[in-house]
């Protein structure tokens, strides 16, 4: 039995879904695809994903390989009432999910889309998998495999199989080409800065804006926050990070120095308290934080409520105003959630679509390969991301070259001198 927020709202749901879809042609021809050869058929899935249009395409398309499908919320902000309705009412998948509920609501959903009994599981930030190997153990023996789509998710996946937890072969979807280089990139540089300016209405052409990681995220945020006329300041641990950013350009700073200038905070680290207490004390009056790693960890959220003699919330749309002793205010968008999916709609529909067809391919893939993997995090075969860049290509109407037989010759014999 589904748990979501209204079921009137199922028709809105559907156009929006229509809507989505016309811009994810790849994950359109693999549900042709998979409609006639069934590679699914007769599994169950659980996930735990953003409960969007875009993540509505990729359901549909499991079931048209022949997959049950149980999905539940991987953020109670990015949650779309009207999607969750349309894939219960419309397209009978089942939905635990539920717009802006609290901690325990959304757990007790990942609770409930497990309880189906999976054997296979998608997840976003690795929640799901964390609570299979944690408060549900009596599942894992029916559980095949998986796939998890964020970085963050991968991180903590890496550490499980370091320590010997992993239970069952997890796939890291995150780590393919199509996947990070364009979803990371393109989706989180343009939603992040779509989010921040619907929450806000503010002018990025002259703002400082600090981005902590310079990771695909970003790289994405840094080249589309330059092309809008700001000034980027980039904070990284990684000293090859770090130099690659200078050398594109940009001003490199440990967040104690970034901290006093910068008039808008962007953090993509996955990790916790990458801006903290110091750092809040030291900001311009008006600093707009902002999170768009997963988790509501990278911006220390409590200090900012123990700083803070007044809280001013719902000043506009996902932006909260915090008011500190001496008169300064900070803004925090979407309680430190992810702003690109809470202030806005999260990544355009065209980005998401090599996503979705990388984790719909690694599924089918997964249904016949599962038992030759060990329990460890693999990673998506090359001929699927191969394929989903093909596929993506052809749908943009864009031709490339092919080798010729002495061009394949050449690069396959090391016999052939200079």
């Amino acid at each position: 039995m589904s748990d979501i927020a209204d079921g009137s709202l199922a028709y809105e749901g559907v156009k929006r879904i229509g809507w989505a879809e016309r811009s994810m042609p790849v994950l359109r021809q693999i549900r042709e695809r998979f409609a006639e050869e069934r590679p699914l058929e007769g599994l169950k899935i659980a996930a735990c994903m953003h409960v969007t249009t875009e993540t509505a395409g990729l359901i549909r398309t499991l079931q048209a390989g022949g997959a049950s499908v149980a999905l539940a919320a991987s953020n109670p902000l990015s949650t779309q009432d009207d999607t969750a309705a349309a894939l219960v009412h419309e397209y009978g998948a089942e939905v635990f999910a539920r717009a802006g509920t609290d901690r325990e609501g959304y757990y007790a959903h990942i609770h409930q889309a497990l309880e189906t009994g999976p054997d296979l599981v998608l997840d976003d930030g690795c929640d799901l998998v964390n609570t299979l190997h944690t408060d549900r153990t009596d599942l894992l023996g029916t559980v095949k495999a998986g796939c998890e789509q964020t970085t963050t998710g991968v991180i903590r996946l890496h550490q499980m199989a370091r320590e010997g937890a992993l239970r069952f072969p997890m796939v890291a979807v995150n780590d393919t080409d199509t996947k990070h280089m364009f979803d990371n990139r393109y989706g989180t540089g343009q939603s992040t800065l779509d989010g921040i300016v619907r929450a806000t209405n503010t002018l990025l052409a002259g703002k400082t804006v600090v981005i902590a990681g310079f990771g695909y995220c970003g790289r994405g945020l840094a080249e589309r926050a330059r092309g809008l006329g700001s000034r980027v300041v980039v904070t990284e641990i990684d000293p090859v990070k770090a130099l690659d950013a200078a050398l594109q350009g940009f001003a490199v700073r440990p967040m104690a120095e970034a901290a006093v200038e910068g008039d808008v905070f962007i953090t993509v680290t996955g990790n916790r308290d990458v801006v903290n207490g110091d750092h809040l004390a030291v900001m311009k009056d008006g600093a707009i934080l902002a999170n768009s790693g997963h988790f509501d960890v990278e911006i220390d959220v409590r200090a900012l409520h123990d700083m803070a003699v007044e809280v001013h919330h719902g000043i506009r749309p996902q932006a909260d105003e915090y008011v500190l002793a001496d008169g300064r205010r900070l803004i925090l968008l979407a309680e430190g959630r992810l702003v690109n999916l809470a202030a806005a709609e999260g990544h355009p529909a065209a980005v998401m679509d090599m996503s979705f067809a990388d984790q719909a391919l690694t599924c089918a893939w997964l249904a016949t390969s599962h038992s030759v993997l060990p329990p460890a995090v693999h990673d998506v075969p090359k001929e699927i991301d191969t394929e989903v860049a093909r596929l993506k290509l052809a749908s943009m109407s864009i031709s490339i070259d092919l080798l010729t037989p002495d061009q394949e010759d050449y690069l396959h014999s090391w016999r052939i001198g200079s």
